[in-house]
C-alpha cells in the first residue's frame, strides 16, 4: 500500500492502518529518537508518544509542503526533545530550592535568542549540502560521531575534524556567537 492511501485511511480513522503505518515507520522513528534519548523506556513511551500524534494530527499533514518522513521524522525528534527537557526539568527541579528566582527568559532575551537563532540558521543554509548534512545529523538528529562516520562511509578522525572545521568556521562567521 501506498503513503497516500495510508494516509486516507489514517483520516478516515482506520484503526488497522495505524497498525500498518506503525509497522512501517517504526524503524524510523526509532533511529531518530535513539540518539536523543538514553533510557530504553522513555524510547519506548516517545514511539507511543510518536503514533498518537499521528493518530491525531494527521489531518495537520500536508503533502504540498513536504514528504511523509520528513514531517514523521520532525514529529519524532520534536516528540523526544519534549521528552528530555521534562525529564531533566524533573530532575532539577527536585534539586532547587523553592526561593530561587524564576528562571524563565523575558522579552528581550526571547527576542535575542530568535534573532541568534535565524543567523544560524542563515549561516548554515550557505554551507555546502555535505557540510549542512554534517551540522544537522549532530546537532538538530544528536547523532554520534561513531554512527555518522559508519553511515558517511567516512572515518572517526576525518568526521571530527570536519565537525571541527565548521564549527570554527561558523564561530567566526557569527562573531563567536555558536556554541553548537
Amino acid at each position: 500500500m501506498d503513503s497516500g492511501a495510508l494516509i486516507a485511511q489514517l483520516r478516515a480513522g482506520n484503526t488497522g492502518a495505524l497498525g500498518r503505518f506503525q509497522t512501517l515507520y517504526t524503524p524510523l522513528i526509532r533511529y531518530v529518537i535513539s540518539p536523543i534519548l538514553e533510557q530504553e523506556s522513555d524510547r519506548e513511551e516517545c514511539l507511543s508518544d510518536v503514533f498518537l500524534l499521528v493518530w491525531r494530527h494527521i489531518g495537520q499533514f500536508d503533502p504540498a509542503r513536504g514528504s511523509l518522513t520528513g514531517w514523521l521524522t520532525a514529529l519524532a525528534r520534536n516528540a523526544a526533545l519534549n521528552r528530555r527537557r521534562d525529564s531533566q526539568r524533573h530532575t532539577a527541579a527536585q534539586a532547587l530550592s523553592d526561593r530561587l528566582p524564576d528562571s524563565r527568559a523575558g522579552p528581550e532575551e526571547e527576542a535575542l535568542r530568535r534573532e541568534r537563532t535565524e543567523a544560524v540558521r542563515r549561516a548554515v543554509a550557505r554551507l555546502s549540502p555535505r557540510d549542512r548534512e554534517l551540522i544537522y545529523r549532530k546537532y538538530y538528529y544528536y547523532q554520534s560521531t561513531a554512527q555518522m562516520a559508519a553511515e558517511l562511509g567516512l572515518s572517526l578522525r576525518a568526521v571530527e575534524g570536519r565537525l571541527y572545521r565548521l564549527r570554527a568556521r561558523l564561530k567566526q562567521e557569527l562573531g563567536g556567537e555558536w556554541d553548537g
